[in-house]
């Protein structure tokens, strides 16, 4: 990303004066120190160092340019606070009062390396979510009247915090007759729906406990960034290289899945990366929950039951070539050491992929051809790419490729389907759409100083120049705004599917801190890494895509497009605004009157189709449920509410349809529709070339 690297380069020139400034510059009483160590543990001076290279650069550099103030330390405090306990149910209204002392200090404790304010918060948490704990596992065992027309109050907003032990205790019992309730009507369950519960909260408060210093420290600095905009955020050493291994899709393991039972405190295999180290092996098993973890052929084996997610990944992870050796407790409670050789792997499921899919039929009987691409975010190497290597990882490549194997199959029309991409590289965006534009600017970029930089697609020709559509929905963000945005702009293709994308408009540039304090030797890994918004980007047009997204020329209905999921339901978000439009050339391939026409047709099949009507209804009752904020404690009523349409799950599984990749591009009813507005639009500009001829 070119912002990135100019970035850094540009401040290596004051690296060493600055480096000096922070490792020398941070007055910490004696009296402080005290009260970090009675509280949590004595932060290193790294993590000092962290706050005030942060301090500095977001009054610095952030596109707000705003002071690291009151205000900013008032939503701070509630940033964190809401971190640690959203629902309000382990805190005190009393807690909060006694916290509200800090409110106005975050500020002053930030330039001056002092955490205290989080590890006395943080300690209060413990302290609270081991009494909850306590209190749930006694509760566990009531004998509830399900006939009784209580309910539970789930929007966040209008739950206060409890005034005492004893409202606490009320909304604890309320909540564990909730969870009971819910498990006991599970269709899978295979287990007391108690002892599940004791073993949840048992397993919750023993992953708290585990939080250490470098954990507290990143959630309370990402708590301050945020309350300048939210995707400005600090990253560890630990998130950092997590985050890059997204953006190379490769690293060195086993090729495995893990997620923590929410349970039992297991590390749970939940996906075998297809030609992975493990899928190769092939003992390991998706719901196998690893027990121990042991390096190399022989020697002793880690028991990891209960260990924090990350703590786990660590041990697993290694060089390529080395062995690791897992004892896994199968779903038959057999428990076996598997051997596995790691290797790199590479995530292709998070790469483009693309299929070729017939549709409708021509006039000489033969079917349309159309090609989908499923482009999840914008990826690349960016250490290969910044070592000038030949060969690196890239969403432009990937595309272009997958367009000539398009070409190879005499598709009539490209379908890219952007629905599940959150964003990811600006340069590979902007040469992404290069290969649907004959050059021309592709977006603007304006910084917190006013000044615009226009960002042009330079490559002469187009790798696609038939028909486009763009499919993209709430969860559309970012990067793939810019594309769905600049195809709208110049006419080159239309947009389907949800009413609006996501709706971020603003650009951040990763500043890794040890580059930064060390230069490019980077000896030490210490400091972890900012992602900082510096910019906001708008289309050709001028407009932002800042809390309004990319508005769709067709809109499909979906429960997606109803979710609180887009830029404007977050906290302190930057707000729209429009600079003068670029000089482009429209391609005139998407009129009011051909979009018109298509809208039709569409409007009319989806009036026609009883899934669309299904869909239909599943939308209206997801709306009704999602008026009530609240769900009845009442077994009779629920179980006959959720039999109509269960909202909370309808809502995690459209978020994981979103984020989970599949291995082929499912072809649904859904699909099905857009291929065919494909084929209409195919259809329109046959017609337009031979009237022109």
């Amino acid at each position: 990303m070119r912002t990135r690297i100019s970035y850094l380069v540009f401040n290596v020139a004051f690296t060493s004066l600055f480096a000096f400034a922070v490792l020398h510059s941070l007055p910490v009483s004696n009296a402080q120190e005290s009260e970090i160590e009675e509280n949590f543990g004595q932060p290193s001076r790294a993590e000092r160092q962290v706050s005030l290279l942060v301090s500095r650069l977001m009054q610095k550099d952030h596109l707000s340019r705003r002071p690291l103030d009151n205000k900013i330390s008032q939503r701070a405090f509630k940033m964190f606070t809401r971190a640690l306990d959203p629902m309000k149910i382990y805190f005190l209204q009393s807690d909060l009062e006694e916290f509200s002392q800090f409110d106005d200090e975050i500020d002053d404790r930030m330039l001056q390396g002092d955490y205290s304010i989080a590890f006395t918060i943080f300690n209060r948490f413990l302290k609270r979510v081991d009494q909850r704990a306590s209190t749930a596992a006694e509760l566990v065992d009531s004998d509830f009247d399900y006939s009784l027309d209580e309910e539970i109050v789930t929007d966040r907003d209008m739950i206060k915090y409890p005034a005492n032990e004893e409202e606490a205790l009320d909304r604890w019992r309320k909540r564990i007759k909730y969870n009971l309730m819910v498990l006991s009507n599970e269709k899978d369950a295979t287990s007391d729906p108690k002892d599940r519960l004791k073993k949840r909260y048992k397993s919750y408060a023993r992953r708290m406990h585990q939080t250490d210093n470098s954990d507290i420290v990143e959630m309370f600095i990402t708590s301050i960034t945020t309350s300048f905009d939210p995707h400005t955020s600090y990253m560890s050493n630990e998130t950092f290289e997590n985050f890059m291994i997204q953006m190379r899709l490769q690293l060195e393991g086993i090729g495995a899945t893990l997620q923590s039972s929410e349970d039992d405190g297991y590390t749970v295999i939940k996906r075998i990366v297809p030609g992975g180290a493990a899928d190769k092996q092939g003992d390991l098993k998706v719901e196998d929950k690893i027990v121990a973890v042991g390096q190399d052929t022989e020697g002793e084996m880690n028991d990891v039951t209960g260990l924090k997610l990350d703590d786990v990944v660590k041990q697993i992870r290694g060089k390529a070539g080395t062995t690791v050796r897992l004892a896994v407790l199968s779903e038959d409670s057999e428990i076996k050491t598997i051997s596995i050789v790691r290797e790199k792997i590479k995530l292709e499921d998070s790469a483009a992929r693309g299929e070729v899919f017939d549709a409708s039929t021509k006039p000489d009987g033969t079917p349309f051809r159309i090609g989908v691409i499923d482009l999840p975010s914008f990826y690349a190497d960016l250490e290969s790419a910044g070592r000038r290597s030949s060969e690196f990882k890239s969403t432009t490549r990937d595309v272009d490729r997958i367009l000539g194997e398009f070409r190879g199959k005499n598709v009539d029309a490209v379908v890219l389907d952007l629905r599940r991409n959150g964003g990811g590289s600006l340069r590979e965006a902007i040469d992404c759409t290069g290969l649907f534009i004959n050059q021309g600017p592709v977006v603007q970029v304006k910084d917190a100083y006013g000044q615009i930089q226009k960002y042009n697609d330079e490559r002469a020709g187009m790798s696609w120049d038939g028909p486009l559509v763009v499919l993209t929905s709430k969860f559309s963000a970012s990067a793939s705004e810019i594309l769905a945005g600049a195809v709208q702009d110049y006419g080159r293709g239309i947009v389907v599917g949800d009413t609006t994308s996501h709706g971020k408009g603003t650009v951040q540039s990763l500043v890794d801190l040890n580059q930064l304090v060390f230069g490019s030797e980077d000896p030490l890994r210490i400091f972890g890494a900012l992602k900082i918004t510096m910019q906001q980007f708008y289309r050709p047009n001028g407009d932002s895509t800042q809390k309004r997204g990319v508005l769709a020329d067709i809109v499909l209905p979906s429960i997606s497009d109803h979710m609180d999921v887009g830029e404007s339901d977050l906290d302190y978000p930057v707000e729209f605004d429009k600079i003068p439009a670029a000089s482009f050339r429209r391609m005139q391939l998407a009129n009011a009157d051909l979009l018109e026409n298509i809208r039709n047709a569409s409007l009319k099949r989806i009036n026609e189709s009883e899934k669309f009507q299904d869909s239909q209804q599943k939308i209206d009752a997801y709306l009704e449920q999602k008026a009530r904020k609240a769900v009845t404690l009442n077994k009779e009523k629920y179980l006959a509410r959720r039999e109509k349409f269960n909202s909370e799950e309808e809502d995690k599984n459209t978020i994981e349809e979103r984020i989970n990749p599949n291995v082929k591009i499912d072809r649904d009813y859904y699909l099905d529709e857009v291929l065919q507005i494909a084929v209409d639009y195919t259809q329109a500009l046959d017609k337009n070339i031979a009237n022109k001829n």
